[in-house]
Order: structure tokens, then sequence, then C-alpha cells
């Protein structure tokens, strides 16, 4: 879009995204007023917004997915391994500092403010990304004219066949990297690994409804899981980026096990006779699975920069990543699927036990796939980054 492969995408998903919030903000007063109209279309225009504001999120993460794959193999390229290996850990600290912020001011802001209120304030967000973009260090897509020169900027013959590739090449390219066992073997197993089921509506149903916590409460919550998921990141990057993907992934899922067990105490209110406050128990309890959980994230990440091949790094990762956010629905919907079976509602609560010991044993099924991980998976971060992340492995 004129002329850029990414700057114009930003702009476009974060006027996209400052539109949504502004309807979500103010738009429906102005629907309301209107003799005739019922709720269904205030509820309609609100779906919309909604789905809108989340694509502009969707939009401009794939758009980031694809400069992070992109310099990082010009990283490596240049030898620069460190940077290489390092750039998907920044960005998720980067997110995760955000996540931080939003987290300290979101409990607070809806004890103070409605929100629509909260909306209109959020709506100014994505016009940050917008500016952000003219940031970026990019020359226009140059076009070439009938004797062969190129126009509007100095562009290699790389991203000018990239710019011309039809939708139909790309998507012809992206199936024939999908096909090969070294690829969907382990976005299988990611798939499986990212699609148990889940508990964590009913027990957030559990918090609000039977212990009482509130929304400055939560807001709080999320707080520490924000400061835990920067803590995860370093641990990760200290520790764990020498050991093997496939051993992080396999005992971090064996880890979380026992420790998702612990939810019992909670619901059984046990806690309260060992003399842990709710509040404290979880905290506590957010704090270790945001780190388990960046533990076991981070070494996706790599793992789907290395599977991406030349040419088409930006696609097959946001496919990727869309396969796996993907995972993260089903997993949501069995639980979702589960809690129902059980009658597990927001008030009755007397299977959420049940539910909870089901979906964390359940997290151990797809550690019987997990030899889909050999060779990509049995090299660690740094390996990769001494060899430089090629991406596609070429055997």
């Amino acid at each position: 879009i004129f002329g850029y492969r990414r700057r114009s995408y930003l702009v476009l998903a974060g006027f996209v995204g400052f539109l949504s919030y502004l309807v979500l903000a103010f738009g429906l007063d102005t629907v309301a007023v209107v003799d005739g109209v019922d709720t269904s279309m205030a509820f309609t225009i609100t779906i919309i917004s909604l789905l809108l504001s989340s694509a502009s999120i969707a939009l401009s993460d794939v758009v980031a997915d694809g400069i992070v794959v992109q310099k990082t193999r010009e990283a490596s390229e240049r030898g620069d391994d460190a940077i290489a290996g390092g750039l998907q850990s920044l960005c998720w600290g980067s997110a995760a500092m955000g996540a931080f912020i939003s987290a300290y001011f979101s409990g607070s802001l809806l004890e103070s403010m409605s929100p629509r209120e909260v909306f209109g304030i959020a709506s100014v967000l994505p016009l940050l990304v917008s500016g952000i973009s003219f940031l970026m260090q990019e020359e226009p897509i140059g076009k070439k004219t009938s004797n062969g020169d190129i126009q509007n900027g100095e562009v290699n013959d790389f991203e000018i066949e990239q710019a011309e590739a039809t939708v139909g090449e790309q998507m012809s390219s992206l199936w024939a990297a999908l096909r090969q066992p070294n690829i969907y073997k382990p976005v299988l197993f990611l798939f499986l690994w990212k699609a148990t089921p889940t508990s964590d509506g009913a027990m957030l149903y559990f918090m609000t409804n039977d212990i009482g916590f509130g929304p400055e409460f939560l807001g709080r919550a999320r707080l520490v899981t924000a400061a835990a998921s920067l803590v995860g990141v370093f641990l990760y990057n200290q520790y764990l980026r020498r050991v093997p993907i496939k051993d992080v992934l396999f005992w971090t899922s064996i880890a979380s096990v026992p420790l998702g067990l612990t939810q019992l105490l909670l619901i059984s209110h046990y806690n309260r006779e060992l003399g842990i406050p709710d509040g404290a128990f979880v905290f506590g309890d957010d704090v270790v699975f945001s780190i388990l959980g960046e533990f076991a994230f981070l070494p996706t990440l790599v793992l789907a920069a290395r599977l991406c091949p030349p040419g088409i790094e930006a696609v097959l990762f946001a496919t990727l990543m869309s396969i796996y956010n993907g995972a993260s629905t089903v997993g949501t919907e069995v639980g979702a699927a589960l809690t129902k079976s059980l009658s597990v509602t927001e008030t009755d609560f007397s299977n959420l036990a049940l539910l909870t010991i089901i979906c964390n044993v359940s997290s151990l099924l797809p550690l019987v796939f997990i030899g889909w991980l050999d060779g990509v998976g049995d090299e660690s971060q740094e390996e990769m980054e001494a060899k430089g992340i090629d991406g596609f492995d070429k055997e």
C-alpha cells in the first residue's frame, strides 16, 4: 500500500483500532437516542467494533512478527548472533512491560471511571502505533521501468520479487513449506500442546462470585502477573537459553501439573486453614504460573522463527502464530464444554475441583508426541545463535 510493505499496514491498523474504540466510547450514545432502535443494533455495533479492534491488533502483530523474523535473519547473516537470538525475548519482554503498565491502571480506572471513558482513553493507543510506524527504517518498494531501472528508492531484487508476488504464489509457497515433515510435525505438536483444556473461565467466576474479588484486585493481580512475566523473560535468557528447546517444553509441562493442582487448596478454602489469605495465595499462584508460562512460550517463538524458510518468513511466522493462538482458542472452548458437562456455573462450584484436575492432567497428553520435535527441537537457543538461526532445515 502506497509503496510500503509494512508501514502502511501499521498506519491502517492503528486507524481502524482508533475508530473501533471511539465507537465503543461515544458512538453507541448516538445510536441509543434514535427512536425505534432496539438494543440488538447496539449489541451488533459493539460486536463489530470489538472484532475490528481485535483485527487491528492482529494486523499489527503480524507486521511486527514479520519485521522480527526479517531482522533476526539479517542479524544472523551479519554475524550478530546475540542480536539475532535476543530479538524475540526483547519483543515479548516489551509486551510484558506494556501489560505491566496497562494492568497498573486497568483496575483503578474501572473503579473511578465508566467503561466507555476507559474505551475513550484506549482509543488513543492505536494512534500511537500509527505514529511510531513513521519511525521505521523502510524504503518504498521500487518499481521497474521499461528499461529495467528502479524507481522510488533503492531496494534489492528480493524485495521487488516479494512485492510482485501474487497472493496465489505466496499461498503456494506457504503450502509447500507446511507439507514438509520437519515443519508440520513441530507445528502439530505445538497445536496439541496449546489446545489442552483450561479452567480459567470457571476460576474467574469462582474468584469473583465465591471469594469476592473485585476489579481493583483483579487489576493488581494482572500487575503482578505482568511483572512476573518480565522476571520469566530474564530468567529464561539467563539460564534456559542453553537448554534444548524440547527439554524446556517437556519439563515445563511436567512442572505445570503439580503447580496447577495447588488451585485445589484455593477451591476448597484449605489455604485459609494453612493461614494463607486468598489474595496472597492468588498472587503467589499468578507469579509462579507467569514465570513458568514464559519458560514455555519463549522456546516456541524461537522454534517458530527457525521453521520459517527464506522468502515467506513473515507469512509463515504469522501462520504459525495464528495456529498457536487458534489452538489456545480450542483449549478454551474444550474447557468451556467440560465446564458445562460438569455443571459448573457462576454460582455452583461443586465440581470445580474435578474440572481443575482434568484440565491439569490432560496437559500431559501432548508429551506422547514430543518426538515430533526431534531435529528442530534438539538444539538450544544459544546453539542456534552460534550457527546462525537459519529458520529452515535443509536436510
